[in-house]
């Protein structure tokens, strides 16, 4: 089975990674929460949803992550 490699915006507090934050919260559970928000708490979309993140590089973590989750 592969294993995707972990960036480490994924890792980071949203603190960490964005300027704009001041929540603890880590970036991958971030982006859980909006995903399992935005469908319904359909778990198998959710997960879907976040596969992609496994496989991005860390600019484009932020990027998609700021366009997400920034208010």
């Amino acid at each position: 089975m592969a294993v995707g490699t972990a960036t480490l915006v994924l890792d980071m507090k949203m603190s960490e990674a964005f300027d704009w934050s001041d929540d603890a919260t880590i970036v991958r559970e971030a982006l859980w929460d909006h995903y399992i928000e935005s469908n319904g708490h359909n778990t198998d979309q959710t997960v879907a949803a976040m596969k992609p993140y496994l496989s991005m590089s860390d600019s484009e973590v932020r990027t998609k992550a700021e366009a997400l989750l920034k208010k």
